[in-house]
């Protein structure tokens, strides 16, 4: 698929606001409302754009933030598999990214306190398959990080 610069100008749009209506993203984008629902249909059929998500407060309200860094024993595709399903069993990892470099992964964790979050370290991470190391850093506070409008959509959508 080729994305053109209406693409990525929608794209943007919708990173900044995921429930942007239609109506109001294709005035942003100079389009009728039919044609830009069918381009962003066509974003989301191809995986361009493979879902819309709640953005959570930041660590100042929900309590503790963990940048977790994961060593696996062994990077086989099977070990990567399994890492990667039984992460996805947990709600309270938010973010899993397989990594280059000295560590095999980058998790972002969430836990309303430190006490929480060793007990995600405890009962979770250190139990996920084939973890040989665990680095785990604190977030003290958000210094950049994308804040999107929140407003209802409307319901021409």
């Amino acid at each position: 698929m080729t994305i053109d610069a209406i693409d990525r100008n929608i794209i943007r749009l919708l990173r900044l606001d995921g429930r942007l209506s239609n109506s109001a993203l294709a005035a942003a984008v100079g389009l009728s409302p039919s044609a830009c629902l069918r381009r962003v249909r066509i974003l989301e059929e191809s995986g361009v754009i493979r879902g819309y998500t709640a953005i959570l407060a930041g660590p100042e309200r929900h309590g503790v933030t963990a940048i977790v860094r994961i060593t696996l024993e062994r990077q086989t595709e099977e070990y990567l598999n399994r890492f990667e399903t039984a992460v996805r069993r947990h709600p309270e990892i938010q973010e899993c990214y397989l990594m280059t470099g000295d560590a095999d992964y980058i998790l972002r964790a969430v836990a309303p306190s430190a006490a929480a979050y060793e007990a995600i370290h405890k009962d979770i991470l250190s139990r996920l398959p084939g973890v040989e190391r665990i680095h785990s850093s604190i977030a003290m506070r958000s210094v950049l990080r994308p804040e999107p409008k929140a407003q209802p959509r409307d319901a021409a959508g």
